[in-house]
């Protein structure tokens, strides 16, 4: 099967990491979570104590960062210059840091050719925000991962278990918030591409997700060995 450009966006607590993943090595594909680019830079701008409105000071710290993701033994890790930052940023603070950064144009420039470079020899899976709108937009197969906000909220919660004391009326909160922020941010909005398949993960396992991307990858490419 000829290589092909797959990205998935979607709201966060879609279930888009564990799709993403999964789609991967079913397709031995290399599998890439842009958001993760997003949150190292939130690490970052928290590490140093800076502003995320300080215009100049975010300029200084995209010149001399350096993100990068290595196969580790537990699939891909982040790396910040030499740090493995890939366990400290998944806290709520990260997250609300990283998606206010995510809307920064200067953020996403920076953080643009880095990501199309990733994706110059395809075979691979992309999960983001407006991989199929922005940076990707002649992708080979866009999908939209969404689900009913509720949903969305307990498998964070869950997935937060053990790691923050949220409640889950305080995630679910949290999660609207950053619906809004990223739906409705001037720069690159969360929202499907034109052409974006959009699958309701709401009442669907991940094995019928999956099934049904594959479905849409034959229809779409005309290629049967997915």
């Amino acid at each position: 099967m000829k290589p092909l450009l797959i990205v998935i966006d979607g709201p966060a607590g879609a279930g888009k990491t564990t799709v993403s993943k999964t789609l991967a090595a079913r397709l031995d594909y290399k599998y890439i979570d842009t958001g993760a680019l997003y949150r190292g830079v939130a690490y970052e701008i928290l590490a140093r104590g800076l502003d995320p409105a300080d215009e100049s000071g975010l300029a200084r710290l995209l010149a001399d960062l350096d993100l990068r993701f290595e196969r580790g033994a537990d699939g891909m890790r982040l790396y910040s210059a030499d740090v493995d930052i890939t366990d400290y940023i998944r806290t709520p603070e990260i997250t609300m840091l990283a998606s206010a950064a995510s809307a920064k144009p200067i953020v996403r420039q920076a953080l643009l050719d880095l990501q199309r470079g990733l994706g110059k020899q395809k075979a691979v899976v992309f999960e983001g925000r407006d991989m199929g709108t922005v940076v990707f937009p002649d992708a080979d197969v866009k999908f939209f991962l969404t689900a009913d906000l509720k949903v969305r909220a307990r498998r964070r919660y869950e997935e937060l278990r053990g790691k923050s004391n949220q409640r889950l009326e305080e995630v679910e909160n949290d999660m609207q918030q950053r619906d809004a922020n990223d739906s409705g941010r001037d720069t690159a909005p969360l929202k499907p591409a034109p052409d974006a398949v959009t699958i309701d993960s709401t009442d669907k396992p991940i094995d019928n997700v999956i099934d049904e991307m594959l479905t849409g990858i034959r229809e779409i490419t005309g290629q049967h060995g997915a």
